[in-house]
This record gives structure tokens, sequence and C-alpha cells, in this order.
């Protein structure tokens, strides 16, 4: 079981459940500080770990019109603030390999969009920072490919390695998440994390922007901290109908306290009685 360290919390398998959360896109060093603010509270409040999320490009908008965010030089600024002010580790997407070095003098967690998971040069790229690397499953891999993934980023001696499910591809504008891919993925000893909000997403479901169904949100992260995971990836946000991305499937920020409560106790029985498989 590999455990990764992150500003002295363990994060693991068998380990107390870890956060990920934040908006889709960073929109201002306040909005951030206030979602993260919020956050931090809650977490602190039922003992589970945090890990702020934002990005700076969604370059993989639906739209040419689709809003992309705030660029990577403020973006970067607006993570900053939010290490600063509130002392938590951050995570942002990388999509190209000239971006990880820049990128990981801020950022603690470097994450690999789901569709270039198998892009050789950015995997390569991102691991020889030696941040911590959460590599999503793309839509079309199985969770048992995921061992060439990690070789690539083992090549460059970075063994901090995080591993998302995030739904698989099951026709038109529609996924579906096995959750058998969580302990398939759990097998190479690297910490799981569930994507519990993109997994609900109708990707291009509303022909210009991506749909989804965010009152399925908290189904996928209760299953999923039932079976025991490293941690749970949670876009929320405090409008997220009006969001510039990924709204459809966000939680209401004032509806995360209580279901960090309750996935904190599934979290304690799921650790206490592992899974054997």
């Amino acid at each position: 079981m590999i455990h990764i360290d992150l500003n002295g919390r363990a994060i693991g398998n068998d380990r107390p459940l870890t956060l990920i959360a934040g908006p889709c896109q960073l929109e201002s060093a306040d909005h951030a500080q206030m979602i993260a603010g919020t956050l931090q509270e809650a977490c602190a409040a039922y003992g589970a770990g945090l890990i702020f999320k934002g990005s700076f490009d969604k370059a993989n908008r639906t739209s040419l019109s689709g809003k992309r965010g705030l660029g990577i030089d403020e973006g970067l600024k607006v993570l900053q603030s939010v290490k600063d002010t509130l002392g938590l580790p951050v995570l942002t997407d990388i999509h190209t390999a000239d971006q990880c070095a820049p990128v990981a003098e801020v950022a603690d967690v470097l994450q690999i969009p789901a569709f270039l998971c198998r892009q050789t040069d950015l995997l390569i790229a991102a691991g020889e920072t030696g941040a911590v690397i959460n590599v999503k499953k793309g839509q079309f891999l199985a969770p048992w490919d995921m061992p060439n993934v990690i070789s690539k980023i083992e090549s460059t001696g970075n063994t901090r390695i995080m591993l998302t499910e995030r739904g698989t591809s099951f026709g038109y504008n529609t996924l579906v998440a096995d959750m058998r891919s969580l302990p398939q993925m759990a097998a190479t000893g690297y910490p799981v994390v569930m994507d519990a909000t993109h997994s609900v997403q109708q990707p291009g479901g509303r022909g210009g922007s991506s749909g989804g169904q965010r009152e399925f949100a908290p189904v996928m992260a209760r299953a999923a901290v039932a079976l025991g995971v490293a941690a749970v990836f949670i876009e929320t946000h405090e409008d997220p109908d009006n969001a510039p991305s990924d709204g459809p499937n966000m939680i209401p920020l004032t509806q995360m306290a209580g279901l960090i409560d309750m996935l904190m106790q599934f979290d304690q029985l799921a650790k206490a009685h592992p899974l054997s498989i």
C-alpha cells in the first residue's frame, strides 16, 4: 500500500479520507479563498483532509465559445493566494508538457485530464517535476490498462501518483461509473480517487455545453467511500447554475458540510472493514 505525504498528511487507500474540492474554474482570489475557507472549516470539523482544486484553463470545453478561465499566470496567482492565506495544498490541471514545470512551482498536485491520460510526453514532464500527479482515467480506458500510464510516470523516478475514476463513455452524451474499477486500480497500490461530480456529467449534453445530474453526485461519492478509497473529488460552487463551467454536475457549497460529515462516517466503517478481493 503506497502512501503519499502531502503537507504532513498521509494519503492512501487505508488512510482517513481526503477531499479534493473546489470550483471547476478559478474565478478570482476572493472567490477561491471563500470556497476554500468554507471547505477547510467543514473538513476540520469532521476529520477529512483537504486539497483545494481549481482550473486556470478548461482546455476541452464543448464549444469554442465556452469560457476557459483565467489563464496560467493569473490562475497560479489565485492558487498561491489560497496557499498563503489558508495553508492548503492545491491541485490544478495541466494540458501541455511545457506547463508542468511552472505550474509545479505553485501547485502541490498536477492533474492529468482524462482525455490526456495516455499522452506520454505530458506524463513524463509532469513526473519530472516531483509533484504529486493525479491521473484521471480516460473515459475510453479500462482500469486494468492504468499500469501502462503508471509506468510512464514511474520512469521519471516519481512514485507520488494518484489514480482517479471519473466514469466511462456509455453511448452518446452519457457516462457510467463502474465501481469495480476502484478496487481494480487500488490493486496497483496507489491511492485511488473517485470523481463524484464528473462521473455524473453528460458530455456535450446541452449541444454547446455539457449537462449533468448533480443530484447523483452524492450517490457516487457515498458508494465509492463505502468501498474504501483514498480521496473523493468534488466540484462545488455557491451558485452552480451560474458557474462558468460544469454547473449542472457541481454540488452547491451549502450542502458540502453535511456531505463531508456523512462520507467520513462511511469512511470510518470502510477502513475498519477493508475489502479483500
